[in-house]
């Protein structure tokens, strides 16, 4: 039995960037997936600057846009747009994306398994053994698990979740008057329901339009999307897809590995917990993650998450406090040129939130806030 020093599960961005990575390093790599490439996936598709610098000279980014000005709403109302000079997120869908960083992981010498789904995993002195629904095994010195914050992996390391939220999205395909009306153009809408937001991202000829908020409000986040979609005149438009998902943050002190096996992206729990981008965080923890496994030095792995990427975790919980508390103020924030100035950093990667909020004014301004009671919309009480 061939015995591979590296199984990569889950063929996301993560999975994929520890594939590239480790394979280029002269690591024998195997990805398996479930799917087939490309395969529909639910998420925004905003591409960060960060995101971008991840995979800069390494993929071509297959955008359908490129984004320079932001609408902000609050609840539907108090409109203002701002526009900077050069593009802020670049919008990608997901199956021309991750099939992208499929090739560059096959070219830099991963070998790639599809419609394979995993069934568990298992550890001995020796190495991990990977369990298949066919009943076959995979002999492996290091598993990486990079499939899902529900997968097999993320339950073999004990990942343990301090925030859970509800995504639902449509993908509505639209007339070309329709398309040159969002052209260059994201919105991003603050909810009632505290912490909850909603988005709407162009793709050319189809707006990938949806909502995010706390699991337990469901009913509320459907109705939400519903009340969302109408304002924008969009209700009639048939979806193209229609789906949710669940994003998990990690708790602070939950496991990044067990024995051999380490977890990347969302099968960590790593995405920032304010806006929920998670594309960032895959692509960084799953390209550490296959520099660990080339240096052979796991440990190196839970290091460098902690000190490159929990501290801007850390800040995105600590701004979603606030948020959640005063999303009027946080919106009025945003038509300062303070407030704009860290939105635009946020979005080009050049400050993290960490960095951002440790600034005198910055913290001074939260604790302000702190003291302001909570703000209850009227809009929240209403019955859907």
């Amino acid at each position: 039995m061939i015995i591979w020093d590296l199984v990569v599960v889950g063929a996301g961005p993560a999975g994929l960037s520890a594939a590239r990575v480790a394979a280029a390093a002269g690591v024998r790599t195997l990805v398996l997936d479930r799917a087939t490439h490309p395969r529909y996936k639910t998420c925004g598709g905003g591409l960060i600057g960060t995101s971008l610098s991840a995979v800069a000279g390494r993929i071509e980014v297959p955008a359908h846009d490129r984004v320079d000005r932001v609408t902000f709403t609050r609840d539907g109302r108090r409109a203002f747009t701002r526009r900077h000079r050069t593009p802020l997120v670049a919008m990608v869908r997901r199956d021309e994306f991750d099939d992208r960083l499929r090739s560059a992981a096959v070219a830099a010498g991963a070998e790639l398994r599809e419609g394979v789904a995993v069934r568990g995993v298992d550890q001995d002195p020796d190495g991990v053994r990977v369990r298949l629904a066919d009943g076959a095994t995979v002999q492996a010195r290091t598993v990486l698990g990079a499939d899902g914050s529900s997968g097999v992996t993320s339950r073999h390391v004990g990942v343990r979740f301090r925030q859970v939220d509800l995504g639902l999205e449509r993908e509505l395909p639209v007339p070309a008057d329709v398309q040159r009306r969002w052209q260059g153009r994201l919105l991003l809408d603050w909810g009632a329901i505290p912490g909850s937001y909603a988005w709407v991202f162009p793709k050319g000829s189809s707006l990938t339009v949806g909502v995010i908020a706390g699991r337990g409000e469901g009913e509320g986040t459907r109705a939400y999307l519903r009340r969302f979609v109408d304002r924008l005149g969009l209700s009639e438009v048939e979806p193209e897809h229609d789906s949710g998902h669940l994003t998990r943050c990690r708790a602070d002190d939950s496991p990044l590995r067990r024995g051999r096996v380490l977890v990347a992206g969302d099968a960590a729990g790593l995405l920032e917990p304010w806006s929920r981008e998670g594309i960032s965080y895959a692509l960084r923890s799953g390209a550490l993650a296959g520099e660990a496994v080339a240096a052979g030095d796991l440990d190196r792995y839970e290091r460098d998450v902690r000190e490159r990427l929990v501290p801007s975790m850390r800040a995105g919980h600590r701004l979603l406090e606030v948020f959640e508390r005063r999303p009027d103020v946080f919106h009025a924030l945003l038509a300062t040129p303070a407030g704009w100035s860290m939105f635009v950093r946020f979005c080009q990667g050049r400050a993290s939130f960490d960095r951002t909020l440790s600034h005198a004014p910055v913290r001074a301004a939260l604790a302000l806030l702190d003291r302001l009671p909570p703000l209850r919309s009227p809009m929240a009480a209403q019955p859907h």
